[in-house]
């Protein structure tokens, strides 16, 4: 079963992205959207982009960080669209 996720918001003002992993993604994002996260809270409006299921913590956490070492929104972009 397929307990954590790698997610990746968009910010709808300047397009920048921001990069997390969670247990619960539904709530996740409502936190976001709600201004409840600090890292988030100035950078609203956000839209959920891209999701990706991992079966442990680990596994999701190698992947959030591959995402946020690109640095570059644009090949994310890219290669979340293939």
């Amino acid at each position: 079963m397929d307990k954590y996720h790698v997610y990746i918001l968009k910010n709808l003002k300047d397009g920048n992205l921001y990069i997390g992993s969670t247990a619960n993604l539904k709530e996740r994002v409502k936190r976001h959207s709600a201004g409840l996260v600090r890292a988030t809270k100035t950078r609203r409006p956000l839209m959920l982009i891209h999701s990706e299921k991992f079966s442990t913590r680990a596994e999701a956490a190698r992947r959030e960080t591959y995402f946020k070492k690109l640095r570059n929104a644009e090949y994310i972009m890219k290669l979340i669209s293939q």
